[in-house]
């Protein structure tokens, strides 16, 4: 049957299919405030008049290709072009900054190629299995796996100044998250009679925003982004840093695995990732200065979310995220219905959908690694020039997801207020954490209590939930270990001073 699945995937039609969708995706990507779930979800009416494994190969391109666009604006300009890539702009900037935006976009794509395989990899093989475990995870597991996304909160912080900001920036996060309605109520919560706030602040308008927005007010005083230009023109030559490979490997596994869970995002595979890898680091105090080893876990992460989300969807008709739900709406358009009937009766159409999805994380890592020299020179554009057309398309972008003239002013009053934040020594990192999880953590832990009739111990009598606040706990030891020696460090030092 994979055979029969290749053949049909070696046409002159069906190779186009997967070039055209993956540049797309890239393309889209690239564009703050558009994104995969949208492109995929506009290409669902022009599979009508083609073939469903063409139209399927079209949009599975479309998700490859925008999963790791979305890491150039954020590397070049910090302006990430999905939500996914705000992980990589903490690290993927600094470097921009001191002419290394070359390597940092090939460190990207080879660590994007290595996740997006490794995960279509593992659907291709092991699809109905990870689906059951994929299953076991309830309410109780989703809280605490929001838990864990926030204990990289304590990650980001080096001290006690920091880490108390951290938490406050953490905890904004979580009040902007609880605005619009109650999962469990239904009550109005902070909406101020605005009908656009019942489903709460829109994420993206807030992220472009914090990022792309605050960016541009924060570069009117320079002329030019990158300081030293020397290192541009050694992009070609320069090697990819070594140690580089448990990272990549590191979040190519927790990319699928988060991916694996219905209604997990790329966005908490890349934080996850980036959060392990930190803690992981032989050299975390480089972390938000460029770091690759940031960038390497964040990418493979959010591109490892790619087969991983796909796994329930075909197998369970449970879309993994937002963008496998619009690509669930295609194969119910074109009558297939998942389930075992999709790896047996269609076996073909979906073997040859899998497997183009191999062909399009080669697409882009061909087009990413030729293009990096050039893609690193939108860097050394004026500012004068950079800053309109970032805020043009920015603006485009807040309006465009919603259709809502509310989602410009939040894209504004959160592009001021990260200038201030980022100013005051707050982190936007933090902000954003509690954006994204806040929704999460918070219907989880109300659906536990509901099905523990009030109990709290559903927390802690399953295995799934016992290993994640094993996780947890060990996530919180070292940073607040650190955080003790150099407050006793602090202390004897002020000692010595005082006997003196």
């Amino acid at each position: 049957m994979i055979l029969d699945a290749l053949q049909a995937l070696m046409t002159p039609v069906s190779l186009f299919a997967v070039f055209i969708g993956t540049i797309s995706g890239v393309l889209v990507g690239g564009m703050p405030g558009l994104t995969a779930t949208m492109a995929v979800a506009l290409l669902i009416p022009v599979t009508f008049v083609l073939e469903p494994l063409t139209g399927l190969i079209l949009m599975g391109g479309v998700y490859c290709g925008a999963m790791y666009g979305g890491s150039i604006p954020a590397i070049l300009l910090r302006t990430p072009g999905t939500p996914a890539a705000v992980a990589t702009a903490m690290e993927g900037y600094p470097m921009s900054q001191k002419g290394r935006g070359g390597l940092a976009l090939k460190v990207s794509v080879i660590s994007s190629f290595v996740g997006g395989v490794f995960s279509v990899f593992i659907l291709l093989l092991v699809a109905p299995i990870l689906a059951i475990f994929a299953l076991s995870f309830g309410p109780p597991e989703y809280f605490l796996l929001a838990i864990l996304g926030l204990v990289g909160i304590v990650s980001m912080a080096d001290d006690e100044n920091r880490l108390v900001k951290a938490l406050i920036s953490g905890l904004l996060g979580l009040i902007i998250a609880v605005i619009g309605t109650d999962p469990i109520s239904g009550m109005l919560r902070y909406t101020m009679d605005l009908t656009d706030l019942y489903d709460g602040v829109a994420f993206m308008p807030a992220l472009i925003g914090m990022f792309s927005i605050s960016q541009m007010l924060e570069l009117t005083g320079t002329k030019n982004i990158v300081s030293d230009t020397s290192t541009l023109k050694k992009i070609k030559r320069e090697p990819m840093p070594k140690g580089l490979k448990k990272f990549i490997g590191l979040g190519s596994l927790t990319g699928t695995v988060v991916g694996i869970l219905p209604g997990e995002g790329a966005t908490i595979a890349a934080f996850l990732s980036y959060n392990f890898a930190r803690r992981l680091s032989k050299t975390p105090e480089l972390f938000g200065k460029g770091n690759p080893e940031g960038i390497a876990a964040a990418e493979a992460g959010n591109n490892g979310c790619v087969g991983g989300s796909l796994i329930p969807t075909l197998t369970l008709g449970i879309p993994g995220n937002s963008v496998a739900a619009a690509l669930l709406g295609g194969l119910l358009v074109h009558g297939l219905i998942p389930g075992p009937e999709l790896f047996t009766k269609y076996g073909v159409m979906t073997y040859g959908f899998i497997l183009s999805l191999f062909l399009a994380n080669i697409v882009f890592l061909v087009v990413g690694l030729f293009m990096a020299p050039y893609f690193a020179r939108i860097s050394l554009t004026p500012t004068g020039l950079l800053i309109p057309v970032v805020c043009l398309f920015s603006i485009l972008g807040s309006y465009a997801m919603n259709n809502s003239i509310l989602d410009i002013f939040i894209a504004l009053i959160c592009g001021i207020s990260a200038v201030i934040l980022h100013k005051t020594g707050f982190s936007l990192g933090a902000l954003i954490l509690g954006l994204i999880l806040g929704p999460i953590a918070e219907s989880g832990f109300a659906q536990a209590l509901i099905m523990g009739h009030g109990s709290y111990s559903i927390f802690f009598n399953r295995p799934q939930a016992i290993a994640l606040w094993f996780i947890i706990v060990l996530l919180l030891i070292p940073p607040f270990m650190q955080i003790i020696k150099q407050h006793r460090k602090k202390e004897s030092i002020s000692q010595i001073e005082t006997e003196k």
